[in-house]
């Protein structure tokens, strides 16, 4: 995460998420820029219809990175101490979302015949790069946060498959520390790892057509893998709701059941690395902390109907300096910040906070990146 280095210009503090313009004509109608890597497909009506859409607003220079994940800039405080990135998928873009609901950073689909639908995203450990996935696109992404480029693209869009560079559902993508790109492809039941150099396979954890609960050989539809501060990686299977801990190497280091949880989505490590945190992809929605030594709740937020209800939330993290739950709930069109001793949103203060679908992670979508938080789907 990395906040900004100072404050945002006041002018941006009236610009609320909801004032969002309509894409420059250009945009729309997804024209192919030479620049974009990527194979191309039509553009079909569906796509035009769900559109690229711009904020319609300038925006500040973007601050040079002034932290890492290992000395974040300080914290903004309550309620969300730092900007969040937000996987906005069914406007085809990604926007930076300051705690004022501010507009303050975005990236639209360069051309909707390579890009549409983004869906997670998570930084790189530097806070320059970002991992896109587009799982029912098939394919995945590198975004340079400081060039607003699209500058690596895998699979094929619209083309599923287990064989030749294809992907089949994509989802969670992170740029490890050595710089390969690691994604969840959940109908092919297994864990990519890639090097983005020359598009080869480095590491593969399942096989496509074994879909069940034997990590690493084989993998239950798994739709995250998470990269942890020492190189292990957290792998979230849907069939069974197993969480599991392995080190690069392929070591299962423990592997455990989420305790009231139907429909695990992307699990990750609490900030201290001693409890599991992860969002029930159901409605009504859920949220555990749990202890994997014991499948015992710590935590937990779970509320029946009313305006407190999640529906289908795909991301839970815990916020570092205040504690709070970040959470992504993505039928409701909405992400928000849980107060952890109260289990009150106290952020945003209305629903509805963007147009379009929420997905995470990001789909959307927080990661401890230099000074920024990212939420994504990851359904």
């Amino acid at each position: 995460m990395r906040p900004y280095a100072q404050a945002l210009p006041a002018a941006l503090a009236a610009i609320l998420l909801l004032t969002i313009a309509p894409a420059r004509a250009q945009e729309a109608v997804g024209s192919a820029r030479p620049s974009v890597p990527g194979i191309e497909v039509k553009v079909t009506a569906e796509m035009t219809g769900a559109g690229i859409v711009s904020s319609g607003v300038t925006l500040p220079p973007i601050p040079p990175v002034s932290g890492n994940r290992r000395n974040p800039v300080p914290s903004w405080g309550k309620p969300l101490p730092y900007p969040v990135v937000i996987a906005d998928r069914r406007n085809n873009r990604l926007i930076e979302i300051a705690p004022d609901k501010s507009i303050v950073w975005e990236f639209a689909s360069p051309s909707l015949k390579v890009y549409r639908g983004n869906e997670d995203v998570n930084f790189s450990a530097d806070g320059k790069l970002l991992a896109v996935s587009e799982e029912d696109n098939y394919d995945v992404h590198i975004v340079d946060y400081e060039r607003k480029a699209l500058t690596w693209t895998y699979g094929t869009p619209d083309v599923r498959g287990k064989d030749g560079g294809l992907l089949n559902y994509p989802d969670d993508a992170h740029l490890l520390a050595d710089g390969k790109f690691i994604t969840a492809d959940i109908r092919n039941c297994r864990i990519l790892i890639i090097d983005p150099k020359d598009n080869s396979i480095a590491t593969q954890w399942g096989t496509p057509g074994k879909c069940r609960h034997n990590p690493p050989q084989e993998l239950g539809h798994p739709n995250s893998a998470t990269p942890l501060d020492n190189g292990d990686i957290l792998v979230t299977e849907i069939s069974g709701s197993w969480i599991s801990r392995i080190t690069r190497q392929g070591q299962v280091l423990w592997s455990v059941q989420a305790p009231n949880i139907r429909y695990p989505s992307d699990a990750f490590m609490t900030v201290d690395g001693k409890q599991v945190i992860v969002a029930d992809f159901w409605k009504p929605g859920r949220v555990v902390i749990f202890d994997p030594a014991t499948r015992k709740i710590s935590w937990e937020y779970f509320v029946r109907n009313g305006e407190g209800m999640l529906d289908h939330s795909s991301i839970a993290r815990e916020l570092p300096d205040t504690g709070d739950i970040f959470v992504v709930d993505d039928l409701r069109d909405r992400v928000m910040v849980i107060d952890r001793k109260s289990k009150e949103i106290i952020w945003p203060t209305v629903s509805g906070c963007f147009i379009g679908m929420p997905t995470t992670m990001a789909s959307t979508g927080p990661h401890r990146a230099p000074g920024r938080l990212v939420c994504e789907n990851s359904a």
